[in-house]
């Protein structure tokens, strides 16, 4: 188990590579994480969702994601509230006493059941297990009922490994810390450390690490360098776009909004050579003192886990005007998923399932009416994208509560961006085709439930092409996606000790 001293020390990468290491020397290995938080999720080949983190870790491991993976999610949808999803499924909406206060009892239980039969059976199924803990396991207000870091470990006698950040500063103290934080059984569990983003002379270093290996009789297992430009899926934050130079042609601003969700989405369209690419929220905004959107070829609305917060919050800031001025002056918009339902006429959550029940008004410039349901729509699809006159073939995943009404039945039709057959892979349910998307009447707006749609080189490139980079290269993800897993494996295997990992992972 790969434990961190604090979040985004590097536990997610450091478990991907792990895996593609494992798995590169023939070791039937998988991923897991019991309790993830994150508003980055994935659809998995049993029909459920997981978080983004684990379904690279599943491709590191050369699988397709499943469940087990991850049996815990929870998705935030505002500051106190998650959606819960146990074994892929959602269940309910809980404020944060019920996941960690008094009354936390039920929800522990369950929530442990959970995890642990997702892990017996992955336990029948693989070798070796690389699994991620969450945020620090020295969050002392947490640790009663702890099922995401030492109270799993120590329930299935895990050893662990924590990675600390030294990017961050303080790399000793956080390693100490932490340690000394632990009870005598979980100091015992920890085998060893990793130090992750290191730049410089190692030799400088040499005699901290020397220091603390005597002071806490645990080993340094490596110290691996920063990365320049490793390129893998975020599993929350929002990652940066590489250093601009003055041959990008086209420019693409996403709205970032409270709740975003999936913007890994854009990954293929931030590495574009092409592409002048970044996001815009309160921060961006305030750092170059400005208050409207930013002058754009192509805005987009991505997912949300609260539409009808993040409308509001949209229009709070003026951005809806904003994006009125961007359509008269001819630039072009795209909403994905939940960025698709405000394009609409109207959303309607009569049972208050992202938040207080009520109905909004949408931006209205796409002929669709949604409602929000219990039942969430997951399903992994492939098709066919129609935009500009042709016609290419497209995959990727729906997740979303709303239903989509049309004001006319032949909008569903005619207007369709996208033909798509669901992809039961390991579930048995009739494949119907079905219409997804709009474009608007004059073409200068689309919309879809479809997230994934730049990961298809081809309909990346045709709707830059829609955007006005009209001689567009396609961009395989995919491709990068493999290169980068392969090379975080050859830097583990050159920077970290491993006769003693191997010995770890025998002992």
């Amino acid at each position: 188990m790969i434990q961190g001293t604090t979040s985004d020390a590097g536990k997610s990468t450091l478990v991907a590579g792990l895996c593609r290491l494992f798995a590169r020397q023939g070791i039937k290995v998988a991923p897991f994480k019991p309790q993830n938080m994150a508003l980055n999720s994935a659809v998995t080949v049993d029909g459920g969702e997981i978080g983004r983190a684990q379904a690279l870790q599943a491709a590191a491991c050369y699988l397709e994601p499943h469940t087990d993976f991850n049996p815990i999610l929870l998705k935030p949808s505002s500051d106190t509230g998650a959606q819960i999803i146990v074994q892929g499924k959602a269940l309910t909406t809980l404020e944060a006493s019920a996941f960690f206060g008094p009354k936390s009892k039920d929800y522990k239980a369950m929530a442990l059941g959970a995890v642990l039969g997702s892990f017996e059976r992955l336990s029948g199924q693989y070798q070796t297990i690389v699994v991620e803990g969450a945020g620090s396991p020295a969050e002392i207000n947490l640790r009663e009922g702890d099922i995401a870091n030492m109270g799993f470990a120590e329930a299935v006698d895990c050893p662990v490994i924590i990675i600390a950040d030294i990017d961050k500063g303080g790399v000793f103290a956080h390693l100490v810390g932490t340690l000394a934080l632990l009870s005598v059984s979980e100091q015992a569990r920890v085998k060893g450390f990793v130090i992750n983003r290191f730049r410089g002379d190692i030799s400088l270093l040499q005699s901290g690490l020397d220091w603390l290996e005597a002071y806490t009789n645990k080993p340094v297992l490596g110290v691996l360098p920063y990365l320049h430009d490793l390129h893998l899926d975020a599993e929350d934050a929002l990652q940066s776009a590489p250093i601009k130079d003055t041959h990008r042609r086209l420019t693409v601003r996403v709205l970032v909004y409270p709740r975003i969700s999936n913007h890994t989405d854009f990954d293929p369209l931030r590495l574009h050579p092409d592409i002048d690419f970044d996001y815009v929220s309160l921060q961006t905004q305030a750092a170059n003192h400005v208050t409207h959107l930013p002058a754009a070829d192509l805005l987009i609305l991505p997912g949300s886990k609260n539409v009808r917060a993040d409308l509001a919050f949209l229009r709070q800031q003026g951005w809806d005007n904003d994006i009125a001025t961007h359509l008269r002056y001819g630039g072009k918009v795209l909403g994905i998923c939940g960025g698709y339902q405000m394009l609409g006429q109207h959303i309607a959550d009569p049972l208050g399932i992202e938040g207080s029940a009520g109905d909004s008004i949408g931006l209205g410039y796409l002929p669709l009416s949604t409602e929000l349901k219990a039942d969430k729509q997951l399903r992994r699809v492939s098709g066919q994208l129609n935009l500009l006159g042709q016609t290419v073939d497209v995959k990727g995943y729906e997740i979303h509560c709303g239903e989509a009404s049309y004001l006319t039945p032949q909008h569903a039709h005619n207007n369709a961006l996208l033909q798509l057959t669901p992809d039961f892979t390991s579930v048995k349910v009739p494949a119907v085709s079905f219409a997804d998307g709009l474009q608007s009447a004059d073409a200068q707006i689309l919309g879809s439930y479809l997230h994934g749609l730049f990961d298809s080189p081809d309909a990346c490139q045709l709707i830059l092409h829609w955007a006005g980079l009209s001689d567009a290269k396609a961009i395989d993800i995919n491709q990068i996606r493999e290169q980068q897993l392969d090379r975080l494996a050859d830097v583990l295997a050159k920077h970290l000790d491993m006769p003693k990992l191997q010995a770890i992972l025998e002992s």
